[in-house]
């Protein structure tokens, strides 16, 4: 059961290095999917760029301090 925070904050990492991303190359088929395109529709597609790179910073925050505790 102690590896269970190591998996946890190396999934963490991975989604936030994977949203950061996204966000930030603006790639099409990743603000088009369904979840996403909700959200482009209400804030529009900067706005959600600038979200998703926020998320993904705090998710590898959170990746690090899960490390750093487990």
């Amino acid at each position: 059961m102690q590896d269970q925070p190591v998996l946890l904050a190396l999934v963490a990492i991975i989604a936030g290095i994977f949203s950061m991303v996204g966000g930030m190359k603006n790639w099409d088929w990743f603000m088009n999917t369904f979840q996403a395109g909700i959200f482009v529709k209400t804030i529009g597609r900067q706005a959600a760029r600038v979200v998703y790179s926020i998320l993904g910073v705090v998710l590898i925050a959170i990746g690090v301090l899960l490390f750093m505790i487990g």
